[in-house]
């Protein structure tokens, strides 16, 4: 088995189409400073990393703290933004590092001084979670409810092994009179525990939390998990099917993707580096060969999870995912209850022009269908 690691010389190449139009990784950077920060770095050195794109968000948050000072509530909330977008990139891809750890809490401190003037608030919630030795005591996610009758639908959404909470963007969800949910899948941000065969645990305090809500219907809960949110999307709409009316999961991973000839393709694919070693973090491992040898052991084929029954899930993805093989798609349609998909002549996550209204027509029609 061979560990690939893209040149860093090459990096920007790859990302600068990206930063050009502020996508993924990117929203909310600023063009000019992303490149100079990406082109003068000369290796992935972690922390050394995390310094580079952190002396830019902190330029950005003074900024922030002197137009707020000033009441420029609008030039605050950008400026704010822009923090913590560096911040973010200063932790991405996660938080492996001393320097990276102190990013991503620093992004956290900027999400919220930019939070506080969107139109719908963020509530920081808790919610207590019986974990073991070496375990969190409770799960951290973010709520935003929209005004409307209550109680009102909720969607629960999650990125991936890059992408935590504070990163969700679902205004045009809310929109729609549907609550969110934003939580970190087992393994990232503030999750209590790492992933496991039995991480599905932090799905449990979840449910019995979203049973105390007054201003939320838990006969209409959804849950939209993305890359490999997506692995915990399919695994909860088998395991915990009671409790929910809808389940998307976007450019998942479910077998195939667990076997150590994908691991080392997908290496040298579209994830910019450490791909491997950015999963083996979120399951507790570090290294490239740590990830190869436990992998396997997450299949839901191989755990008996595909032909138990499950709640209403959509399938969404890319036809040339380099991340995550589009087979195993192809082999969940195969197992179990029938599912509906979608997919796309695209690379990871399937997106277009078309994909996010699809999946949101989708979803609501489930999550509201029993309206009067």
């Amino acid at each position: 088995m061979k560990r690939y690691t893209r040149p860093i010389k090459e990096l920007w190449n790859l990302w600068e189409s990206r930063a050009r139009m502020g996508i993924y990784p990117f929203d909310y950077t600023v063009f000019e400073d992303a490149k100079a920060v990406v082109t003068s770095l000369t290796s992935y050195d972690r922390d050394t990393w995390a310094a580079a794109f952190s002396a830019v968000a902190s330029r950005y948050e003074e900024a922030g703290m002197l137009a707020e000072k000033q009441g420029d509530r609008e030039r605050a909330k950008t400026t704010f933004l822009h923090a913590y977008s560096f911040y973010r990139m200063a932790r991405f891809p996660t938080t492996n590092s001393k320097g990276k750890l102190f990013a991503y809490r620093k992004s956290q401190e900027l999400f919220f001084r930019a939070a506080q003037y969107l139109e719908v608030p963020v509530e920081r919630v808790e919610m207590p979670f019986p974990g073991g030795e070496g375990e969190g005591d409770r799960v951290v996610a973010y709520l935003q409810v929209p005004k409307g009758k209550e109680p009102l639908p909720l969607l629960i959404v999650s990125g991936g092994i890059d992408t935590f909470k504070e990163d969700s963007r679902e205004e045009d969800v809310l929109e729609k009179g549907i609550a969110t949910l934003a939580i970190d899948i087992p393994g990232v941000g503030d999750a209590p525990l790492k992933g496991s065969i039995d991480g599905k645990r932090l799905f449990d305090a979840i449910f019995d939390w979203v049973r105390t809500r007054h201003d939320i219907d838990p006969n209409h809960v959804g849950y939209w998990g993305s890359s490999t949110g997506g692995y915990w999307a399919v695994k909860v709409a088998h395991t915990h099917r009671a409790h929910l009316a809808a389940v998307i999961s976007q450019g998942g991973c479910v077998h195939h993707a667990f076997e150590a000839d994908w691991i080392e393709k997908a290496q040298t694919g579209d994830y910019p580096f450490e791909l491997a070693e950015t999963l083996a973090y979120a399951f507790g491992r570090s290294t490239f060969e740590e990830w190869v040898e436990y992998a396997p052991q997450l299949s839901l084929l191989r755990q008996g999870v595909l032909d138990e029954p499950c709640a209403p899930l959509l399938l969404v993805n890319g036809l040339h995912d380099s991340v995550f093989p589009i087979e195993d798609y192809y082999l969940l349609l195969q197992h179990g209850d029938p599912k509906s998909a979608r997919f796309f002549d695209a690379p990871h996550m399937g997106y277009t022009r078309n994909t996010r209204s699809i999946i949101l027509d989708w979803l609501s029609a489930r999550l509201r269908r029993n309206e009067k």
